[in-house]
């Protein structure tokens, strides 16, 4: 018997996924609606403990994708990490752990 690849579930299928179940259907026909391997469905319930967990979000004080956009531009510009800071409005600390966290200043 051939294994199959592991698959990863997209937002559609988990969304799908409790909405089946909220609707009283089974593990397997759920699986089965959506062409997946009954054993991926299965493993996805108990690695979330049968509970559907709440929606994931960067916390508030967490660099956006702009503000990290904005740093890589001010860092090929040749900005000072203070310089960048002040235009984003953050500290320079926080600049500073972004850039030492990535790699540092690449010349």
């Amino acid at each position: 018997m051939a294994r199959q690849s592991y698959q990863r579930l997209s937002p559609a299928d988990i969304d799908e996924i409790w909405r089946r179940l909220r609707s009283g259907h089974s593990v397997k026909p759920t699986a089965r609606a959506l062409g997946l391997p009954t054993s991926t469905v299965r493993t996805y319930l108990i690695r979330c403990g049968g509970i559907r967990p709440d929606p994931r979000h960067r916390a508030v004080g967490r660099l956006s994708l702009e503000e990290r956009e904005e740093i890589s531009r001010g860092l090929a510009a040749g900005l000072s990490l203070r310089a960048i800071a002040a235009g984003l409005g953050r500290s320079p600390s926080t600049i500073s752990r972004e850039v030492s966290g990535n790699g540092g200043r690449r010349r």
